[in-house]
């Protein structure tokens, strides 16, 4: 199997910054994208931000010039570091992983448990 734990969220003033780590382990061969999403309460889950292998990247327009997804493939970990936040950028933010598991050859998504950002004005 394969675990995805993220870490680093907590609460914050508008302006201030945190950065989310995200760690995938388990049966796991090689990884493609990752990936950080969100959800805030009421509303669909949406993309934040998206690294390739590559380290291509893709940014949320809400989110574009304040946040920096970054990975370590060696780590098999994702980061994400937020900056200038503000008060429309709580939610809970999960973390997923495009996996070819040990054995396969197809991928699969996962997805973390979600980790909770409060930015309070």
């Amino acid at each position: 199997q394969v675990q995805l734990v993220e870490s680093g969220g907590g609460s914050v003033q508008a302006g201030g910054s945190l950065r989310l780590s995200c760690v995938a382990s388990g049966s796991i061969s090689s990884i493609n994208d990752m990936g950080w999403y969100r959800q805030a309460p009421g509303k669909q889950r949406e993309l934040v931000a998206t690294i390739t292998r590559g380290s291509a990247t893709r940014y949320a327009d809400s989110v574009k010039g304040r946040f920096t997804i970054s990975r370590d493939n060696a780590k098999n970990t994702v980061y994400l570091q937020m900056n200038s936040l503000k008060p429309e950028d709580t939610a809970v933010y999960y973390c997923k992983a495009d996996v070819i598991r040990m054995g396969f050859v197809v991928r699969s998504a996962y997805w973390g448990q979600g980790t909770q950002v409060t930015v309070s004005s």
